[in-house]
């Protein structure tokens, strides 16, 4: 794709005139016009601003500056990468931070980046093809031998999964996505839309578990907004907290597992989730964790019981 139809798909994307991306860029409708049209060609510094008009995501803006002839102006790093590091270390605080509610770094076609000790509680039963090395959080949603079966609203769910891939292909069109989303498809029956879903796509995910009963769940979803990296700026980091009162003193139990996840080394690279805490599960058949140790000024619990917050450790030094 040449430069001029590289410009014209990603305005077209954003549902923006030539005139209103002119006015945002400080041109003029007639020379957008004829940079789409061809008749043109646009330095360096008005394709940059263009792609600030835009809002366009660092892999994008490489790639319109690569059409027009010039370097890309984001690096693409490794996971591996030292220079990733400190970035890494912070999602690895937050993620322990996070604690005793589940949360999951992954990238940007769902594949699993780092998750915290309390994520175990979504893979119960899960089957072990889907986890490891490999991951895929969309797939493992969704997928029969995963969460699906224990998900009581399911098509309700399933629909918000499915619709926000479809929201992310119309943004920013990716092969691999949009491969992955004609399999998610397939996992999903069509049915009639059901009349009692008034949330629509907002449902909280409502998980059956074999320790802590049904959890309501919903999800935060956080992006690095100024990250000059493409690998840093496509991860997201996905928080689940408790829907109602019962979830919250469900995964406030004893039970929970005290630790952070690691998000450094060839381990994140490929998708494993290297957890620090040697209590964490990596499978199906990863033994029931230990109730942490009680402490002075612990908080106290339901029935008399202790429950000690996670400690966190230090956030790295810019």
């Amino acid at each position: 794709m040449d430069f001029a139809q590289a410009l014209r798909a990603s305005r077209t994307r954003r549902r923006l005139s030539q005139l209103e991306l002119a006015v945002r860029a400080g041109t003029t409708q007639r020379h957008i016009s004829f940079i789409e049209n061809g008749r043109s060609a646009p330095g360096r510094a008005l394709v940059a601003r263009l792609a600030d008009s835009l809002a366009l995501p660092p892999r994008e803006r490489n790639g319109l500056l690569l059409a027009a002839g010039y370097a890309p102006a984001h690096p693409q790093r490794d996971l591996a990468d030292p220079a990733l590091a400190p970035a890494l270390e912070a999602l690895g605080h937050i993620l322990a931070g996070h604690m005793p509610y589940p949360a999951i770094v992954v990238d940007r076609w769902g594949g699993v980046v780092g998750v915290n000790a309390a994520f175990s509680v979504m893979t119960e039963g899960c089957d072990p093809a889907l986890l490891g090395p490999g991951m895929n959080l969309l797939r493992l949603a969704l997928h029969p031998g995963g969460l699906a079966p224990r998900i009581r609203n399911f098509p309700q769910w399933a629909r918000h999964v499915i619709e926000a891939v479809r929201e992310e292909l119309r943004r920013d069109p990716d092969d691999r996505l949009s491969a992955l989303h004609d399999e998610l498809a397939g996992y999903v029956p069509d049915s009639a839309p059901d009349a009692d879903a008034l949330l629509g796509f907002t449902v909280p995910m409502e998980l059956e578990t074999v320790r802590r009963g049904t959890l309501r769940l919903m999800t935060t979803v956080a992006k690095f907004a100024t990250a000059a990296d493409v690998t840093i700026a496509e991860l997201k980091l996905e928080a689940f907290l408790p829907a109602d009162r019962e979830t919250a003193d469900a995964l406030n139990g004893t039970d929970a597992v005290p630790g952070a996840a690691a998000l450094t080394g060839t381990d994140a690279l490929t998708g494993t989730a290297a957890l620090s805490s040697a209590d964490a599960p990596t499978g199906t058949d990863a033994p029931a964790p230990a109730a942490a140790p009680t402490r002075p000024g612990a908080d106290a619990g339901s029935g008399g019981r202790t429950r000690e917050r996670p400690e966190r450790g230090p956030l790295p030094r810019t």
